[in-house]
């Protein structure tokens, strides 16, 4: 069973699409999965912007279902309408050390990194904890992550068995299942972020698309058309192993760019063509579901992820020996 989920932190970008994309693929592998959108977990670093959290959490749920997400295959939910989620949360957080939510490198980097943002809450602090209890309350075995996130997953596993040991045997350990495709960079090379403004939404436009990826930069070595360059430094490319299907295209693309028979104009425009084409049947899924369409799927959802989170709350409750 996969269990994962998205932040309600604002609209979704292509970085996103692209663990969308394989979110579908372990769907029509393996039905039954939970995907769920994060608003609690947008709370601890978006306290004081709740309406975008409101706005996007429907917002999320639309992207879900216009890029094959099926709610008769998974069940699609929001994570603040299980309240049992919070309540694992806080009866982890009685085997869980603080000096060990210190350590977390994602937590360190973070705090020491983003300086527009107060993350000083107890709630920052615990968000791999509340992560912890998302996936352990459906009892997840597996959990596609990109690879800054498999330390989370670690983490997940080590709570996981020390529940186990102090108490009696209830949650299996999930293993990371890694993203195929890197975390894509942003517009200007990057890390991708909404602060930067260096994003493409998925729910965009060709205009809008040009406009976004003429301009990128590539590698620096090409400076003249007639330079030599190497697609591996370069950021376009890695758009290219997220968008572009047919191996000879990538072939010219390599071939073009170290030999400079290309210029970075002819690759883009490859590649505007083949996110178009692949995006374009999103555009017009997103165009036809409604806020309300969302808000029922998830109505839905929500209820068969409440039926499990109390079947393993009950298990909980009864290890921890709490008979009320």
């Amino acid at each position: 069973m996969i269990v994962s989920g998205m932040r309600a932190t604002g609209k979704l970008h292509i970085g996103n699409l692209v663990t969308l994309k394989e979110w579908v693929e372990i769907q029509e592998e393996s039905p039954n999965n939970f995907f769920f959108v994060a608003d609690w977990h947008a709370l601890t670093s978006h306290f004081d912007s709740v309406e975008i959290i409101e706005e996007s959490t429907l917002d999320i749920l639309r992207h879900y279902l216009a890029v094959g997400l099926d709610p008769e295959k998974s069940v699609l939910f929001v994570q603040s309408a299980i309240k049992e989620h919070a309540e694992l949360y806080l009866l982890l957080s009685m085997i869980t050390s603080v000096s060990r939510l210190e350590r977390i490198p994602t937590y360190k980097d973070q705090i020491n990194n983003i300086s527009d943002r107060d993350l000083t809450n107890l709630g920052f602090l615990g968000y791999p904890l509340l992560q912890a209890a998302d996936i352990l309350m459906y009892k997840g075995d597996i959990v596609p992550v990109g690879e800054d996130q498999i330390y989370h997953i670690e983490f997940t596993r080590e709570t996981a068995r020390k529940f186990n040991l102090q108490y009696r045997e209830v949650f299996p350990e999930p293993q990371a299942l890694i993203s195929k495709v890197k975390k894509l960079p942003g517009t200007d090379g990057r890390k991708m972020s909404k602060s930067y403004g260096n994003i493409i939404n998925i729910e965009t436009n060709e205009k809008e698309l040009k406009e976004k990826i003429l301009p990128m930069m590539t590698d620096p070595a090409r400076i003249r058309r007639t330079d030599p360059g190497d697609p591996e430094k370069c950021p376009v490319w890695e758009y290219h192993k997220a968008f572009t299907k047919l191996q000879d295209e990538k072939e010219w693309v390599i071939h073009g760019c170290t030999t400079a028979s290309i210029g970075c104009v002819d690759c883009k425009k490859l590649l505007i063509r083949n996110m178009k084409e692949e995006m374009q049947p999103i555009w017009n899924n997103l165009a036809k579901i409604s806020k309300d369409d969302a808000k029922n799927i998830a109505l839905d959802g929500n209820e068969k992820a409440r039926k499990v989170a109390k079947q393993t709350m009950q298990e909980v409750k009864d290890a921890m020996h709490l008979r009320w």
